[in-house]
């Protein structure tokens, strides 16, 4: 089987990794360091420079692979999806674009193709338990909590980013929807903040992000839901100073003869404090809570970066959640045509526990809290 894996950056290789230990893989990308340093790890990838915004190409340059991979930076993510479900093709996506991902459900029904979308850790992971127990209970509330940080924080930020620094700003800015009680809500970012005790890191302060997503569409007889992010204590202050301060607004301003927003400069300037280190180590916490029927089910993961491998805690934890999705579709156990993000297969228990066995073959473990 070909397999065309679009995005070379941290997950995207470790995707491309992955899947080159079963089938015959491409990794296209606009970066030729990124494609370069994929071909150091394994030179039986094929690699190819390529513009990946123009979707246009697509047709022509998907036409002779059996199965692609999404995962490309967010603002382009959901443009690429539909230009690749264009093109025909099966495919799991990985770039957490902001649209609605189930509005190209037709276009993929119409096309013949099955499009696994945010199967990654959170989204991804947290959709599959929550669809699986979804199955098996009377669903009152469920809560996600996640986060990827560095192994050793440093001031000022106590962070570095895991996957794209882009990515991470949008979840600072993008209000959060979340149900309370039945009711859709919309809050801003960063709010509704708590201190959690974590054994293995410590004390971590969890705020709103919008990482619900599809949940709230596929699943909204479920009456409260709750998304949240994890960092260390005192970040998300600096944060929010710097949002008050107005350094995340998107009103341009003429400086020495430049139009530039206030955003823009920010995001150039944490992006380079941000940036992970390629040998850099950092670790993913995760817990998800799902509540009914008078009892409570919970998962956890703690996951740290790979000294063996050189592989990050984030890329292992989203790319091979990745991988297992194109390993049901390439073993045909799962065959629907349409838009699925996880939680619309993770009612399936057999798919359910392939993939939570696909990470833990690649020592990914997911833990039920008995």
């Amino acid at each position: 089987m070909l397999i065309a894996v679009l995005g070379a950056g941290m997950v995207g290789r470790a995707i491309a990794l992955d899947l080159a230990t079963t089938f015959e893989v491409t990794s296209f990308d606009v970066n030729e360091q990124n494609l370069a340093l994929l071909q150091q790890r394994d030179n039986k990838i094929k690699t190819q420079l390529a513009d990946l915004r123009n979707t246009a190409a697509y047709a022509t340059l998907l036409s002779g692979f059996d199965m692609v991979v999404t995962a490309v930076p967010g603002f382009m993510g959901f443009e690429t999806l539909k230009a690749v479900i264009n093109a025909g093709k099966n495919v799991a996506d990985i770039s957490f674009f902001p649209e609605d991902a189930l509005q190209l459900d037709a276009l993929a029904k119409e096309k013949n193709v099955t499009a696994i979308v945010d199967c990654g850790v959170a989204p991804g992971m947290s959709n599959w338990i929550i669809g699986r127990y979804n199955a098996e209970m009377k669903v009152d509330k469920f809560e996600i909590y996640v986060g990827g940080l560095p192994l050793h924080p440093q001031p000022p930020f106590l962070y570095k980013a895991p996957f794209s620094p882009i990515d991470v700003m949008e979840e600072y800015t993008r209000p959060a929807r979340l149900k309370e009680n039945g009711v859709l809500v919309t809050k801003p970012a960063l709010t509704d903040r708590e201190m959690m005790q974590f054994d293995e890191v410590g004390t971590l302060e969890a705020f709103n992000t919008d990482g619900l997503r599809s949940l709230l569409f596929t699943m909204p007889h479920i009456p409260t839901q709750i998304e949240k992010t994890l960092r260390y204590p005192g970040h998300v202050d600096l944060i929010v100073a710097l949002q008050q301060a107005g350094f995340f607004s998107e009103e341009k301003r003429v400086v020495n003869g430049t139009e530039i927003s206030p955003l823009q400069f920010t995001s150039q300037l944490l992006i380079d404090q941000w940036k992970l280190g390629e040998t850099e180590e950092e670790l993913t916490v995760m817990k998800v809570l799902v509540h009914g029927d008078g009892q409570t089910v919970e998962y956890h993961l703690f996951d740290k970066y790979d000294a063996a491998t050189g592989i990050s805690s984030m890329a292992r934890t989203t790319g091979y959640a990745c991988t297992g999705a194109v390993q049901l579709m390439a073993q045909q156990m799962f065959t629907e045509k349409g838009v699925f993000p996880p939680e619309l297969i993770g009612h399936n228990k057999a798919c359910f526990d392939f993939v939570l066995n696909h990470l833990q073959q690649r020592g990914v473990h997911w833990q039920k809290k008995a």
